[in-house]
């Protein structure tokens, strides 16, 4: 890993922590349904996908899922539904105290979204981020009271990616 990225992951481990996809969604979505109960998609990798069950992108050939998402709680405005890849079987889990960002093909590439989120998941804050700036706008977000997490997206369709919280 480039020793920088090095650094960002080594910042975040302390205070955050990342989440992968709960799972019970997993199940669900490996049983065949997803968030709005309608039946996955069964897929073959072209390479690259983001699998956003073990935060890395997917090899060519390999099964995917493709599924309905909701990473949100409370009804009103902000609750949406998206698309997201999962592996079809399960994968070990990856460090949840490091940001995805390193490797010859990284999880959440040279540019991302950063979206802070209050308690009643309302949007506080956004940022368009890079490996390099995340740390320091996490850091920004978080010491804001009223953030309860951040999602990262992806910036070119806009998918969820992960989520950010503090570490308990």
């Amino acid at each position: 890993m480039h020793a920088a990225l090095e650094s960002i992951a080594t910042q975040l481990a302390p205070a955050l922590r990342i989440v992968t996809l709960p799972t019970a969604y997993l199940a669900w979505v490996r049983d065949g349904r997803d968030d709005l109960d309608q039946p996955v998609e069964r897929h073959i990798a072209k390479g690259g996908e983001p699998l956003r069950d073990c935060l890395r992108r997917a090899s060519p050939g390999e099964a995917i899922l493709l599924a309905s998402y909701c990473p949100f709680t409370v009804a009103g405005p902000y609750r949406e539904y998206g698309p997201v890849f999962v592996a079809a079987d399960a994968q070990q889990q990856p460090p949840l105290g490091t940001l995805p960002v390193g490797g010859a093909q990284p999880y959440l590439g040279e540019a991302f979204v950063l979206r802070a989120y209050s308690r009643e998941e309302r949007i506080v804050d956004a940022r368009m981020s890079s490996p390099h700036a995340a740390a320091s706008e996490l850091a920004t977000f978080f010491a804001q009271e009223e953030v309860s997490f951040v999602l990262a997206r992806f910036p070119t369709y806009g998918c969820y990616a992960l989520r950010i919280e503090r570490a308990a």
